[in-house]
């Protein structure tokens, strides 16, 4: 059966090793990079940001880009994220190299929320 999910994936519900290296598209079609991991709530156990990779060889030399996770829709067709971004939104967008990743702090959140025209959420 082609449609049959595995059994680490409901049509609701997928599992967090399935969602990581899955790729994240702009509505144009464009490839923007790969979900390197995403950050959950402790306590609420929502997602709140997808890490968006991309650039570099092999993993080495590339930029991590925390997009709000409500920001992301899965496309079935696509097999992937889409996100409403262009490359050139992303270039000034908040962003770190993968050896220097920052503490996820709430100031940091509303900069990165900000930076999308979004309200960082109040947990």
């Amino acid at each position: 059966m082609a449609d049959q999910l595995d059994t680490n994936e409901t049509q609701r519900l997928i599992a967090s090793d399935k969602v990581e290296g899955t790729a994240v598209y702009n509505p144009q079609g464009d490839r923007l990079g790969t979900v390197r991991n995403f950050m959950v709530d402790k306590r609420s156990g929502t997602a709140e940001y997808a890490v968006l990779e991309f650039g570099g060889l092999f993993g080495l030399g590339t930029d991590r880009y925390p997009l709000p996770w409500n920001m992301l829709t899965y496309d079935t067709d696509k097999g992937g994220y889409v996100v409403n971004l262009t490359r050139d939104q992303l270039d000034n967008a908040p962003r770190y190299n993968g050896d220097d990743s920052p503490e996820y702090t709430d100031d940091y959140g509303r900069t990165v929320y900000g930076y999308y025209g979004l309200s960082y959420p109040l947990i």
